[in-house]
């Protein structure tokens, strides 16, 4: 069953269609640069194209979607856009290393450390391992302990969702994230605010790279 199956009658419609429209985003159902036409998927969604114009008029907004001419465009980060979201990245997640070392409890270092071991089980099931990433990194946001890093790090997801397939569908890089992933947890376990921050920005880096490498073999 895809995301735009089944609408359910919880919220307006249009807050509907916005909801599933974000969600096949966030997926990759709907891929960077696919063009889609309201038509198909006011059908798709099975509702009318009135509540659809006005999710797609706030997704337009939001920078998800652009036109060109009456085909709507699932929005590309170019080049420069992705190396400045890296390096924004970079910076936050390295302090949100550095605050988990600082303020994370016990029970959320237990939690890192257990994400982690089930990672390792995932690396050779990779759309697994991508979803289990999520869950790892929103355990470190949650380790920080800081409402305000995180409203600015969930704005950054908003934008990683225009950058396609993960990285770690690659096996090569997938083992890579999983010992830095490694590096991170265990200088969180050290109490080592240093060091969590320089294992978190190396991940981050790296995972930077592999991103710009992609983008210049598609071009």
């Amino acid at each position: 069953m895809t995301v735009f199956a089944d609408v359910q009658p919880v919220r307006s419609l249009a807050g509907q269609a916005y909801a599933r429209l974000r969600e096949a985003i966030d997926t990759g159902e709907l891929k960077p640069g696919m063009r889609l036409r309201e038509e198909d998927l006011a059908a798709r969604l099975e509702m009318s194209r009135t509540p659809l114009r006005e999710a797609v008029r706030r997704l337009e907004a939001e920078g998800f979607f652009t036109r060109d001419s009456r085909t709507l465009v699932v929005m590309t980060l170019d080049h420069q856009a992705v190396s400045e979201l890296y390096a924004m990245r970079e910076v936050l997640e390295g302090t949100v290393a550095a605050f988990a070392a600082r303020h994370a409890s016990e029970g959320d270092v237990a939690l890192l450390r257990d994400l982690h071991a089930i990672e390792a089980g995932l690396l050779t099931h990779p759309q697994e391992l991508a979803r289990h990433n999520e869950r790892f990194h929103s355990a470190l946001y949650g380790a920080a302990h800081n409402r305000y890093l995180l409203k600015a790090l969930n704005a950054l997801r908003d934008a990683r969702a225009l950058l396609g397939s993960s990285t770690l569908l690659d096996a090569d890089r997938a083992g890579q994230a999983h010992a830095e992933h490694d590096a991170i947890v265990s200088a969180i376990e050290a109490r080592d605010p240093n060091r969590a921050e320089a294992a978190a920005r190396d991940h981050i880096r790296a995972a930077g790279r592999e991103r710009l490498r992609r983008l210049v073999q598609a071009s």
